[in-house]
């Protein structure tokens, strides 16, 4: 296996983890022989705003990241090659709106939920 696929793997199996954590953590404790709601919200709106854009958001920041770093890995061995310092560049430019729009996820949903009115 070579280097950037057990990174890719390391990477999965982290972000996993930390999502399957959060997930066990806000899990609802059910009463013997009654049947619970698994998913602990009563609306789509309320399950989009509890569960899936924390984990969402924290995936897109943690891979954003990931892509900081390897942008300025990728500095690092452009040794002056014009392109690859291109390809550096970009990777950190996209790494940075990544981890932005991460970062305001929460702040846009409460925007698009405020002129819709819900």
């Amino acid at each position: 296996m070579n280097k950037k696929t057990a990174l890719v793997t390391t990477f999965v199996s982290l972000s996993s983890l930390a999502v399957s954590s959060v997930a066990l953590a806000t899990a609802a404790v059910c009463p013997p022989g009654q049947i619970c709601n698994p998913l602990s919200s009563n609306t789509f709106g309320e399950l989009l705003t509890t569960s899936i854009l924390p984990a969402v958001s924290a995936a897109v920041a943690s891979i954003a990241v990931l892509m900081l770093v390897i942008s300025g890995i990728l500095f690092l061995i452009s040794a002056g090659d014009p392109q690859k310092l291109q390809t550096a560049k970009t990777a950190l430019t996209y790494a940075i709106i990544g981890l932005a729009v991460a970062l305001a996820a929460e702040l846009i949903l409460e925007l698009i939920k405020k002129v819709l009115g819900i």
